[in-house]
């Protein structure tokens, strides 16, 4: 008897993975060297319910080690943890995803006030972040609208430009409406947490700390691509508030295969009576990018800090191979730069001074 699948009935099952090799010499830091190795396993199974509705899992893992170079000493350190374990089930106009999984939302693409629930490096290629156990839904209007709704459980580290982290053993939850608006999209967020500043008063009873915050972002296309993103974050028992604001912009100009600039300021301003901390900080930004060819990229990144006089500067060439992506890095940190990824990461904010930086990366 001969059976005929529909065509819409199609099971996907994959295993691909990146792996990555960093070599770092930064003369006036502490370490002054580094080589570090990383593997992203990753297994995927995507199943074709009917012509609607589909069911999506991923599991991968974080499996990396790294050497030190002291002047008198040399350390290794390494760990093999979980990288994303989710599931998604998804129909025409709606998604639930559960598990270990990346939440990435928000206008700014360098200077992120909304960077809630990730530690993108805008200066890593590969942008390593660790994911959240959470439960995401998302609805999608015919309008293009589409809002969005989570809740969280079981993460403790800061995200983003938090201060302090969350307590593990109480939910976080939240939401997020965008909408178009004329040439352009707009969305407010809002997220509660149960904020743990352990980290900062050790053995104190500062372990369960009320956070509300608010999100507003826009962008609109112009001619040249501009938006704005912010975020008011408040903290119960008179621990304090803080307002995050950037602008931006970006713009190709028509120069040989086009050069994209993109130029950010970020205000930040702190004011924690509960650590007796009230200051202000202001940080520009920007990024320029140009295509040598097919094989052949050329990026700068750059920040300044304007009450710290502190100036940083990054520059990436990238030579994709046919089997292997080169990065060729050459950067300068000062201590006092901004921290505007995960700085417990091994890309750049180990390291401060000049330096200078090669990573081959391999996806099968």
């Amino acid at each position: 008897m001969l059976i005929q699948v529909p065509s819409w009935a199609q099971n996907t099952f994959n295993f691909d993975g990146q792996l990555s090799g960093v070599a770092n010499w930064s003369p006036e830091a502490e370490s002054w060297g580094l080589l570090n190795g990383r593997y992203l396993p990753e297994l995927n199974y995507d199943w074709k319910l009917d012509t609607t509705h589909s069911w999506y899992f991923e599991a991968s893992a974080n499996i990396w080690g790294s050497t030190y170079f002291y002047i008198d000493s040399v350390i290794t350190d390494g760990n093999v943890s979980p990288y994303r374990i989710w599931t998604r089930f998804s129909g025409k106009n709606y998604e639930v995803r559960l598990g270990l999984q990346k939440i990435d939302f928000g206008s700014a693409m360098i200077l992120r006030p909304l960077q809630w629930f990730n530690e993108i490096d805008p200066r890593d290629p590969l942008a390593i972040t660790d994911g959240v156990n959470a439960v995401l839904g998302r609805y999608y209007f015919k309008n293009n609208a589409n809002i969005w709704l989570w809740g969280l459980y079981g993460n403790k580290d800061p995200r983003g430009f938090d201060l302090v982290g969350s307590n593990a053993k109480a939910p976080e939850f939240g939401g997020r409406f965008q909408s178009p608006v004329p040439k352009g999209e707009l969305a407010v967020s809002y997220n509660h947490r149960t904020a743990d500043a352990s980290n900062l008063f050790p053995e104190t009873q500062f372990t369960e700390i009320p956070e509300d915050r608010i999100g507003l972002d826009g962008k609109w296309d112009v001619g040249v691509g501009l938006w704005f993103e912010s975020a008011y974050v408040k903290k119960q028992n008179n621990f304090g508030e803080a307002f995050l604001g950037t602008l931006g912009m970006d713009y190709t100009f028509p120069l040989g295969s086009g050069l994209m600039v993109v130029v950010e300021h970020l205000y930040v301003e702190y004011n924690l009576p509960g650590i007796d901390l009230n200051t202000h900080a202001n940080t520009t930004a920007m990024s320029v990018s140009y295509p040598i060819g097919f094989f052949d990229n050329l990026s700068m990144f750059t920040t300044y800090s304007w009450e710290a006089n502190a100036p940083s500067f990054f520059l990436n060439y990238q030579h994709d191979y046919r089997l292997i992506t080169a990065y060729l890095m050459a950067y300068y940190t000062p201590g006092t730069s901004l921290n505007v990824g995960n700085e417990e990461s091994d890309f750049v904010g180990n390291f401060t001074g000049p330096g200078l930086r090669l990573m081959l990366v391999f996806k099968h």
